[in-house]
């Protein structure tokens, strides 16, 4: 079934043949590496990143068992994302700057959500932990550093 994203590689080895799939608040874009020239101000949405099966099991044990997120290591070249469109240039005029915390407080709850609810919901995966994990720790570092 199609999801509106396309499937790009591994975002920690390049592998093109990926099994599991992340997604990030905007500004967590800062967080993975090469992020510098890419304007986290201007993505519309979340970002995905995507994991090879051997990488994914590695993730895994990192963020469950150690306690530590991946996305310094992600390449955020390998991410998939959207940007807005530039008619500043064209029209030469300047748009506000998206309000992203919608979508950041959206995610939050959703993330605290499934941490909270593991334990005793079947149908929460261990993806969907990972995934809740990363996202909380990565706006927590976002506000520490704001």
């Amino acid at each position: 079934m199609y999801t509106g994203k396309t499937e790009k590689p591994c975002c920690l080895c390049g592998n093109p043949d990926t099994v599991s799939r992340i997604d990030i608040p905007p500004r967590a874009v800062q967080l993975l590496d090469k992020s510098g020239p890419i304007a986290w101000q201007d993505i519309v949405g979340e970002v995905s990143i995507y994991f090879c099966e051997s990488d994914w099991e590695t993730v895994t044990d990192l963020v469950l068992d150690a306690g530590m997120s991946p996305l310094s290591r992600c390449n955020a070249a390998r991410a998939d994302f959207d940007l807005r469109e530039d008619f500043e240039a064209l029209l030469n005029d300047v748009r506000d700057e998206p309000d992203q915390q919608p979508l950041e407080t959206e995610m939050r709850e959703e993330s605290e959500q499934v941490i909270a609810e593991y334990e005793s919901d079947d149908h929460i995966e261990v993806r969907d932990l990972v995934e809740a994990r990363v996202v909380t720790w990565a706006l927590d570092d976002l506000a520490a550093e704001a």
